[in-house]
């Protein structure tokens, strides 16, 4: 009867085992995706020309890319102090926690404990009859109320039969790398804003030279209107047309002393300090020539460039997440195990072996009837690893055009500086000429403000086409990959 028994107890269990697997293997498959962007990336950023793949500056570290000290000492203290690059930092040792959970759940949970009760049995109930008749030891009854005291290791141990918790933990991992690089594309932004905003600095610290100079040009232009008409050489409208030029010029100034105040703020808020003085030399800021910029070709941007690695990791990592979420669908193996001391009385807890207790037991478990649960969980999974590769499609192309477009930028800014550098001259040479003539009367008042507004409006364009050139250079290393190495 016993063999019989046991021969059924076996074939529940081999058939449960089977229903479980059996059940498992309609677990729902992935979407496969297919990454084109990437396999179609161009071979070169410009068709009409070959870059080559040995020059490319976005391997340049930044500190021999950047050769001003007073900017390298600012970018300095911005890697020290930034607050959104320490706001990264924390967000990677979120994800570093992440990876040891993930990592702890490979390895078997021990817990130490201890325990007390106390349990009264109604006479008339099979175990309290059963304790009325039991002698503990021969002459001496059971307690009644029975007391339980404890003290053990419990152990609990989920066997990754399906490598599931495997997958977690490097899904956790590639999230962790994608922190990491995030935090890279964060340095590699927070170097761009601090140069351009330095450079910006710059060209306002010019721009407040050269309106200066037009002043004292038209208070030396009021002068001698007001001496012409003293002589009868000139009239009292052409006097207040020279104030009234001058009021103007004097308000600009005011204006441009106020962007001062808020470019330099705006660099110290990226420095994560308090207002000060920026540190920085202006005089030579329109001699200064621009870097040559070497773009190497696209494929090199997957290695280089911070956000699209980022973007990859997080594509590698929710891949993973949709392998685990299958996995759910299959059965899970857990060993649990229990092993200490146990008596009624303290005093017999001490007495071994028959204070010794210990269990051990295997549980296979699965999903076989509502798993909306689990196949939410799965669909979830799949649609974000579906948006994680538009995300790095998007990254990756976003890219290409970003340094397509600066390449351009910087052709054009070049030719543009030129035409204003000649445009400035001829109208330099033309104000000496109609002041010389204003003050022989042989030309009027109003092509004297003509020329001293349109050479302002062409020394102030100059300026900005220095530092849009200087600038469009760090965009593109930027764009390149570079600043965070």
């Amino acid at each position: 009867m016993n063999m019989m028994e046991n021969s059924k107890t076996k074939n529940i269990i081999t058939a449960i085992a089977l229903s479980l697997v059996l059940a498992s293997c309609k677990a729902p498959m992935a979407t496969v995706i297919k990454d084109e962007v990437k396999e179609n990336i161009p071979q070169n950023f410009n068709q009409e020309e070959q870059q080559d793949a040995n020059n490319n500056s976005g391997t340049t570290p930044w500190r021999q890319f950047f050769t001003d000290p007073n900017l390298v000492t600012l970018i300095e203290t911005a890697l020290k102090n930034n607050q959104e690059l320490l706001i990264t930092l924390q967000e990677i040792e979120i994800a570093k926690s992440g990876v040891l959970a993930k990592k702890g759940r490979l390895s078997p949970t021990v817990s130490a404990g201890i325990g007390a009760g106390l349990k009264k049995s109604g006479r008339y109930t099979s175990e309290g009859a059963g304790d009325a008749t039991t002698e503990i030891e021969p002459g001496k009854e059971m307690p009644d109320p029975l007391g339980n005291f404890e003290a053990g290791l419990n152990a609990s141990w989920e066997i990754d039969i399906w490598k599931k918790l495997r997958t977690e933990k490097e899904s956790a991992v590639a999230h962790y790398l994608s922190t990491v690089e995030g935090k890279n594309f964060v340095l590699s932004n927070l170097i761009e804003e601090v140069a351009d905003n330095y450079y910006e600095l710059l060209a306002l610290d010019n721009q407040l030279d050269i309106i200066q100079q037009y002043i004292k040009l038209q208070q030396r232009a009021l002068e001698i209107s007001k001496i012409q008409k003293e002589a009868a050489a000139a009239t009292e409208l052409a006097v207040k047309k020279f104030e009234a030029e001058l009021a103007k010029s004097k308000a600009a100034e005011y204006t441009i002393r106020q962007q001062i105040t808020e470019k330099e703020n705006e660099i110290n808020a990226l420095l994560g300090r308090y207002p000060q003085p920026i540190v920085r030399t202006k005089e030579n800021f329109m001699s200064t020539i621009p870097q040559t910029v070497y773009t190497g070709i696209p494929s090199q941007l997957l290695a280089n460039r911070p956000d699209i690695k980022q973007a990859e990791l997080e594509l590698k990592a929710s891949k993973l997440d949709v392998e685990a979420a299958r996995k759910e669908f299959y059965p899970s193996l857990e060993i649990s195990a229990t092993l200490g001391l146990e008596a009624f009385k303290p005093s017999y807890l001490v007495k071994m072996p028959e204070s010794i207790a210990y269990n051990l037991a295997g549980e296979l478990a699965g999903p076989l009837i509502n798993k909306s649960a689990i196949k939410a969980n799965f669909q979830t999974a799949d649609a974000k690893q579906i948006q994680a590769l538009y995300e790095y499609d998007k990254t990756i192309l976003n890219a290409y055009l970003d340094v397509a477009n600066l390449m351009s930028k910087v052709k054009n800014i070049d030719q543009y500086y030129q035409l204003k550098s000649q445009e400035t001259k001829a109208l330099d040479q033309s104000i000496d000429i109609a002041n010389q003539l204003f003050r022989n009367s042989r030309a009027d008042y109003l092509e004297v403000l003509l020329n001293q507004r349109d050479a302002l409006d062409a020394k102030m364009e100059l300026i900005e086409a220095k530092q849009k050139q200087l600038s469009t250079v760090v965009d593109i290393y930027k764009s390149l990959g570079g600043g965070w190495k």
